[in-house]
């Protein structure tokens, strides 16, 4: 699902990064884990495949110009511009959507992926771009 942007030319913003995260993604679903063995499994996959990944990131917050002691700590950035947010539950729900926008707004990057393990037959994968 792409949650519609702008621009309709952004809508495949960083469109070969997806992809290639997406791969990896349905490749690790095969496993049928829960959510913390996923995690480690696609950073397994990420480097096979040569996709440069880190994984849980401290994005750094700040209110009125002021850094905060609180920071938010998505799954993984890959690509140094994608953000890809793991879950294995059987629906997504609006929180977890705010979760993935929340991580763009605060480390300014332009995509997000919220990848549910949970869905069955095969993970599904939610697109956003700012």
């Amino acid at each position: 699902m792409v949650h519609e942007p702008h621009e309709p030319h952004e809508r495949w913003v960083h469109e070969e990064d997806v992809f290639a995260i997406q791969g990896a993604v349905f490749e690790v679903n095969r496993a049928g884990f829960l959510e913390a063995v996923y995690q480690e499994c696609l950073a397994l996959e990420f480097g096979t495949r040569g996709i440069p990944f880190v994984a849980t990131p401290r994005l750094e917050l700040v209110y009125k110009g002021a850094r905060l002691r609180q920071f938010y700590t998505p799954d993984f950035v890959c690509f140094d511009r994608v953000i890809v947010e793991l879950k294995a539950i059987n629906q997504t729900a609006p929180e977890h959507r705010a979760q993935v926008l929340n991580y763009l707004k605060a480390s300014g990057l332009r995509v997000g992926l919220l990848v549910n393990f949970g869905c069955t037959p095969k993970a599904r994968i939610e697109r956003f771009v700012l």
